[in-house]
């Protein structure tokens, strides 16, 4: 089975950080690169950050470039991404899934609220 669960969401003044999880299943997991999608209210999903199965490799949107950091912990089936200066753009809710996938499983992601 395929489990992803997001979580570090939150309200956070412009300029603040904050720190997401997800969990995966190792079926989703293991020897894939994974990545952090996020959906803003009335806007497509978009992929925000990737990182390699092995974590050597990582790639950032432009708009999030600078700002957020993507790692994974594989002992523990984990990906994060850690967001810094955040900006009410930034407002959206954040999943984590394989990159690519299949488009057939998602997490319930987790909600990131920017106040300016």
């Amino acid at each position: 089975q395929v489990h992803l669960v997001e979580s570090g969401g939150g309200l956070v003044q412009a300029g603040g950080s904050l720190r997401l999880s997800c969990a995966a299943s190792g079926s989703i997991f293991s020897f894939n690169a994974m990545g952090w999608y996020r959906q803003p209210p009335g806007k497509q999903r978009e992929l925000v950050a990737s990182i390699t199965s092995g974590g050597t490799f990582t790639n950032y949107a432009d708009s999030v470039k600078g700002r957020f950091t993507i790692s994974r912990d594989n002992a523990k089936n984990t990906v994060y991404l850690q967001m810094n200066s955040l900006k009410p753009e930034d407002t959206a809710v954040y999943y984590c899934n394989a990159v690519p996938n299949s488009g057939k499983y998602w997490g319930q992601g987790t909600q990131v609220t920017v106040s300016s």
